[in-house]
């Protein structure tokens, strides 16, 4: 099942957090620490009284997984159209529980999430080398809106 995050699940969110940091740090240790995540207990309660930043979770009697998300309107821009979005800033499927479709169950409910609050379109953001992330998300129908390029120095 999958439902809003709560205070109860900030432990198990903190543990679902090591490991996507670990997936990062091992892509891009140039910018990455290692152990640690972006969230502390603290700013994630406060996350979960945001309503512009929901966390949804799948819960099979053990949290499998999160999406976090956050939601932007633009209105009265010069250039862009007046647009709604929704925006994957993290998603983790348990390592243990990969092949499962936590991660497909999780998409589908965040993508109908967006449909009911009038969102024109969901974006994310994954780092190059993520292979599986990005095999993920191709999956789900998603595609390339923009590319990020960098050199370094």
């Amino acid at each position: 099942m999958i439902r809003p995050a709560n205070k109860n699940d900030i432990k198990r969110i903190i543990e679902l957090l090591h490991q996507v940091n670990m997936v990062h740090h091992v892509l891009r240790p140039d910018l990455f620490k290692p152990y640690t995540t972006k969230y502390d207990e603290q700013e994630l309660e406060s996350l979960l009284n945001d309503e512009s930043k929901p966390i949804f979770v799948y819960d099979d009697g053990e949290v499998r997984g999160y999406a976090f998300c956050q939601v932007s309107e633009v209105k009265g821009h010069k250039l862009l159209e007046d647009v709604k979005t929704l925006y994957i800033d993290d998603i983790c499927v348990d390592e243990n529980a990969r092949g499962k479709h936590v991660g497909k169950s999780l998409y589908k409910y965040v993508r109908d999430y967006a449909r009911s609050i009038g969102c024109h379109h969901i974006t994310l953001n994954v780092w190059e080398g993520n292979d599986a992330a990005l095999s993920f998300y191709r999956n789900m129908g998603m595609q390339v809106q923009k590319t990020t390029m960098e050199t370094i120095l």
